[in-house]
């Protein structure tokens, strides 16, 4: 996904995915070549798969070793970022293990994208069920939820730890050269952090992140 600087690039991890689809989407002149790419993608990541093997370190082994090579440090709970994707989490978490209790809110189903008023209801619904989420006390799913951060300049690599969930995750933003040395970073880090036999077997979504780091 693109930002508001031509030249800028993000990988966003987390609940972006409707938002993404739209965006997609809507470059209607561009389905041959996003097809195109589709189809490099799997092939990339199909042979990112073939070099995987077993080999593990913890969250707590993860971080001090992001914390040696790369100056990681953890972002302060005051700070908007850290807010903003802890509030992202704990709304991907209830839809994945809680979704009863959002009752008729939990299925949204996808817009006609030919219509505006059409997308602007689906997108007032998600919105309407993030403040749902929200306002949710912090017992209904239970998070220790922690963000890191790795800074080149203006541009930022961040890591979202959940010990409870074993959750671990990588986004990042900057110019294209910033992100060519963040994809190696990631790719590194995901590698370091690694997989179970078990992971392999079931291609988890500890798997598929490692497979798709590596294929990046």
């Amino acid at each position: 996904m693109k930002d508001k600087n031509e030249n800028a690039v993000s990988i966003i991890g987390g609940a972006d995915g409707p938002t993404s689809v739209f965006t997609a989407d809507g470059e209607g002149k561009k389905s041959l070549k996003l097809r195109a790419q589709n189809h490099i993608h799997r092939y990339k990541y199909e042979l990112a798969e073939k070099k995987i093997t077993a080999g593990t370190h913890t969250l707590d082994e993860l971080i001090t070793y992001a914390g040696q090579k790369y100056d990681l440090v953890e972002v302060n709970p005051d700070e908007v970022q850290y807010i903003e994707q802890r509030k992202e989490l704990k709304e991907s978490l209830i839809l994945q293990h809680k979704p009863e209790l959002l009752g008729e809110m939990k299925d949204i189903a996808a817009p006609d994208f030919s219509s505006e008023a059409s997308v602007k209801e689906f997108l007032y619904k998600l919105q309407a069920r993030s403040e749902m989420i929200a306002e949710m006390p912090d017992h209904v799913i239970p998070m220790d939820f922690h963000l890191y951060e790795i800074r080149i300049d203006e541009d930022s690599l961040e890591m979202e730890i959940d010990y409870i969930w074993n959750i671990f995750s990588i986004s990042c933003s900057g110019n294209r050269k910033t992100m060519r040395q963040f994809q190696k970073i990631s790719r590194d880090l995901y590698l370091y952090y690694g997989v179970h036999e078990e992971d392999i077997r079931e291609k988890t979504q500890r798997y598929r992140a490692l497979a798709a780091a590596l294929s990046e």
